[in-house]
């Protein structure tokens, strides 16, 4: 691990990590990877969480305790500092797979009675008993005498001659004053040490004889500690294996943390790896380059053969995929782009990097080489990195070993990534079907590296620019290019000038894919207009009925009574109603116009003709006499009025304010549930059959109230908590 990690350029970032741990503990996570990401998505939502508290390993504490040994106060207040700290995450994390996890940590009453026992310095409490907080006192009686002392001793007149400084020395853990000789004729005390300058520190003999009661008090109150320690060392001892249990579930959380704390202080993110092989990086920045260029490709083969310039990065893109890999199978945040990435999962990392030539182990480059390939052929279902694969040996013989154990290597299931300047091989390679290729990109204009990938290509490694660039002698690359030939030159021009086509082809793909996305967000804004604009047409018209009805209800009741002042009320109410809703019609053409007399229906109701003024009408009906509009009326009996079609447009009028969101954050449960209710009855009113209420996660008691509330409401079809791109579980989403 500790040389894959240096090999990758991973060391300092594993140290970074490793130092958001409480204590310190190796970096992968045992279990279900799929159960961890999940869990460390769920702390992520708590921002204000405490982090767990520092402590030591307990390894050698709980093996006391299995021999029911005696532990010391400090290794007992670290079992406790792990039990307060579960406690406080059950009062603050009361939702979700967390939640479901922390309950399961059940602490009895006899183990929370010991953490009654401590403060917070690791201390015992003097309200633990009587007789500490007796030493207590006594302890700062005596330290208030000493100090009297020494402020007697210091304004004494007859001392004052003596005296080198005025300052309270501590030597050996005792009160000294640095006298000069002949002090013993004004003070009795003992000459505890010398000064550098031959001065004498004494510790007066008052103060000795305070010190003594001093430590007697300190071995008392040691003992009661002990006693103590005795005592609840005894208790621990019975819980042995749920302290264990509890132990390694802390390490668990504190993994959790150390993860969630890390990648927020760097803006990274997690991916968890899929069952497949591929690896497809989006945006990926190596954790050791400091405003990289981030790396974009998508490798689905088994061989990734990576060519081109020299110092063009191909190294470093080696080490970033098999970084990304590493990174993903730990569970460790990384700078990439996860909603367009995919990594695969692989048992086996292994990386071939560095030159194994060794003088003490008499072996060459070469053979250093064979060794480590012989190796591989154990591996299953690895991720293989090999760096100058032809290293060592001759080029031609080299390109047609490697072919043959790369594709053995393919053929038990391997998945590899090399980096070379030679061409054979990757000549040799390029038509199987599982092989990539990758060409690094030489700007020949600027005359350095892009330290851009072109995929799909071999490329040149421009050995003689390179060789210029760093400040060999033109005349020496001239005789080098003549000596090269003319037609491997060509072969390099021929080469380039695919690569520039595909550059260009590159280019207008992505211009197209610019053009096509374009497109995409216009149809998908019309798409959204039409949406909004047929559930505003909904609202719309369930408001328009809902007001009709009302109107329609009222005028039936004005009709049926007999009183006529009550009629006329609940008629000015119907047109109250009907006041909502602006209503504009085309006058139906009748063959005939109405007369008096003329036998009438005006809606459900039947009636006779009394008189007509302009455009009005006054009819009897049950001997109830109305106004009532000219053309609301329908000709009744043998004489039937032919109506043409009508067209009816109808307006009305919306309530801008209304929405389907709803914010609680920072009202109280009682104060968030009146809301909550007008709010539903509004969107009820207004057609809505979903809507949004934000109450935030915080304690999670605004949460539960909103959840209770929904549950017992008779127009709630459904509620579940937000997507995680819409508030997550600091939202609910309501079906009404």
């Amino acid at each position: 691990m500790e040389q894959l990690l240096v090999k990758l350029d991973l060391q300092e970032y594993a140290n970074e990590f490793q130092s958001h741990f409480s204590r310190q503990k190796p970096f992968f996570l045992e279990g279900d990877i799929h159960l961890h990401f999940k869990m460390i998505q769920e702390l992520d939502l708590y921002l204000q969480l405490n982090a767990p508290p520092t402590l030591e390993p307990m390894q050698t504490a709980l093996a006391h305790l299995q021999k029911s040994g005696v532990l010391v106060l400090q290794e007992i207040h670290s079992f406790v500092k792990i039990l307060r700290y579960f406690q406080y995450l059950r009062k603050n994390i009361l939702e979700g797979l967390l939640a479901s996890w922390l309950e399961k940590i059940e602490i009895s009453k006899e183990m929370s009675d010991i953490c009654n026992y401590f403060n917070d310095k690791g201390e015992l409490r003097d309200e633990t008993d009587e007789r500490f907080a007796n030493i207590q006192n006594a302890l700062a009686h005596i330290k208030e005498d000493i100090a009297q002392i020494l402020r007697r001793l210091l304004s004494n007149a007859k001392l004052g001659s003596y005296l080198v400084d005025r300052q309270v020395h501590y030597i050996n853990n005792q009160e000294a004053l640095l006298l000069r000789g002949g002090f013993n004729h004004v003070l009795k005390g003992n000459i505890i040490a010398r000064s550098s300058g031959g001065f004498f520190y004494v510790n007066p003999e008052g103060i000795s004889k305070l010190k003594s009661k001093q430590s007697e008090l300190l071995d008392k109150k040691e003992e009661l500690i002990y006693q103590y320690c005795k005592q609840i060392s005894a208790i621990l001892a019975k819980n042995y294996k749920f302290l264990r249990f509890l132990d390694r579930e802390f390490d668990r959380f504190d993994h959790y943390f150390a993860r969630v704390s890390f990648a927020r202080s760097r803006d990274l993110h997690f991916i968890i790896p899929t069952k497949n092989q591929t690896i497809k990086l989006a945006k990926f920045s190596h954790p050791a380059l400091k405003d990289a260029k981030a790396i974009s490709l998508n490798f689905q083969g088994q061989v990734l053969m990576v060519t081109g310039v020299n110092a063009g990065g191909k190294t470093m893109l080696l080490k970033s995929i098999l970084s990304s890999v590493f990174l993903a199978k730990y569970l460790l945040p990384m700078s990439i782009d996860v909603q367009n990435s995919q990594i695969g999962s692989f048992k086996q990392i292994v990386a071939i990097l560095d030159d194994p030539q060794s003088v003490k182990n008499d072996i060459s480059t070469f053979a250093g080489r064979m060794s480590q390939f012989a190796q591989l052929f154990n591996t299953r279902e690895a991720l293989i990195g090999v760096d100058e694969i032809e290293l060592g040996t001759d080029a031609d013989e080299a390109a047609s070993l490697f072919k043959v154990l790369l594709e053995e290597l393919m053929a038990r299931g391997a998945k590899v990534v090399i980096t070379t300047h030679h061409k054979r091989l990757a000549s040799l390679m390029a038509t199987h079907e599982k092989v990539e290729l990758l060409a690094a990109i030489y700007d020949e204009k600027a005359q350095r590296p892009t330290y851009g990938f072109l995929q799909g290509t071999i490329g040149r490694s421009y050995a003689f620019e390179t060789a210029l660039r760093y400040g060999i002698s033109a005349n020496f690359i001239a005789k080098a290019k003549e000596l090269y030939g003319e037609d491997k030159e060509k072969l390099n021009d021929l080469i380039q000038k695919n690569i520039d086509l595909e550059l260009v082809m590159k280019k207008e793909a992505a211009n197209l894919e610019q053009s096509q996305e374009e497109f995409k967000r216009a149809k998908n804004a019309l798409q959204e207009e039409r949406e909004t604009a047929k559930k505003e047409f909904e609202a719309q018209k369930s408001q328009l009925h809902f007001e009709y009805t009302k109107a329609i209800v009222a005028a039936k009741e004005a009709i049926k009574t007999k009183d006529s002042s009550q009629a006329h009320r609940e008629l000015n109410k119907a047109h109250e109603y009907k006041k909502a809703v602006h209503v504009s019609t085309h006058t139906p053409q009748q063959k005939e116009p109405l007369a008096v007399g003329d036998l009438v229906k005006y809606a459900s109701s039947k009636g006779v003709i009394k008189s007509i003024k302009k455009e009005s009408a006054l009819i009897e009906c049950d001997g109830i006499k109305m106004q009532v509009p000219l053309h609301a009326l329908k000709r009744r009996g043998e004489q039937k009025l032919l109506l043409k079609s009508t067209k009816v447009r109808i307006q009305t009028s919306v309530d801008t304010a209304s929405t389907v969101v709803l914010d609680l954050h920072g009202l109280r449960s009682e104060e968030a549930i009146e809301k909550l209710d007008k709010f539903l009855s509004d969107s009820l009113i207004n057609g809505f059959d979903e809507v949004m209420v934000y109450h935030g996660i915080g304690t999670g008691k605004l949460a539960y109230a909103v959840k209770t509330f929904l549950k017992t409401h008779p127009s709630v079809l459904a509620f579940s908590d937000a997507p995680p791109n819409q508030g997550g579980f600091g939202a609910t989403l309501v079906k009404l």
